[in-house]
């Protein structure tokens, strides 16, 4: 399963750790993918979306579920 949020498109964004003495060694920042059960015409489907945009999505639509 890819690290990527099929509705937003999100992906995994890199950067640099700094220790205290200001060391740099490369990191990575993942998307925060969960599992939701989302209703897409009529049926109910599970993805894995980001909370973002589950948030938004409900948001949107007013309710739990997607339209």
């Amino acid at each position: 399963m890819s690290k990527k949020c099929p509705i937003t498109g999100k992906g995994p964004v890199s950067g640099n750790n700094r220790s205290h003495s200001l060391r740099a060694t490369r990191r990575r920042w993942n998307v925060n993918l969960q599992k939701y059960k989302v209703e897409i015409n009529g049926k109910v489907v599970t993805i894995r979306m980001s909370a973002r945009a589950y948030r938004t999505l409900t948001k949107t639509t007013g309710k739990k579920e997607a339209a």
